[in-house]
């Protein structure tokens, strides 16, 4: 197999490293005792992906919605129960779900009394998403602009 010079180049372009500390991060409000925390972001350079943490309440949930590109969420803390295309899922710390882009989704905490954290992954730094009761669609990262009233 012969070497072209496109071979050598990154994905995309230069950035500064960054340690992200969530704990020091703003969280903004996704409603419904839903908390968000961004890490990877185009503020800190990301060209290809974003991440972030969302932080559930007892008893907290996100509505039905889907995404422009593949979505890839872990469990951090807590239980949660995912409907991933009308089928629920109960998931545990650790576990991992992989949705591809349009599958209709969505989290809930498993627990009325204890948190829930969630680690998210957006296979696009353009991610959208459409909420399946209205179809509503907004860009992921412009839920960033309202912060909670609570640190975490």
């Amino acid at each position: 197999m012969s070497s072209t010079p496109t071979d050598d180049k990154p994905c995309c372009g230069a950035f500064p490293p960054a340690v992200l500390r969530p704990a020091e991060l703003t969280a903004f409000s996704r409603g419904g005792g839903a908390r968000t925390v961004p890490l990877v972001t185009r503020a800190v350079g990301a060209e290809v992906f974003l991440t972030g943490q969302t932080l559930f309440d007892g008893g907290a949930g996100i509505p039905l919605h889907t995404h422009n590109c593949p979505e890839s969420v872990t469990i951090l803390e807590g239980d949660a129960v995912v409907e991933i295309d009308g089928t629920e899922h109960r998931l545990t710390r650790f576990d991992t779900t992989y949705v591809a882009a349009g599958t209709p989704h969505r989290f809930r905490n498993a627990s009325a009394t204890e948190p829930m954290r969630i680690l998210w992954i957006y296979a696009s730094v353009d991610a959208t998403r459409t909420l399946v009761d209205t179809g509503v669609t907004a860009r992921v990262d412009a839920e960033h602009t309202k912060p909670s009233e609570t640190r975490d």
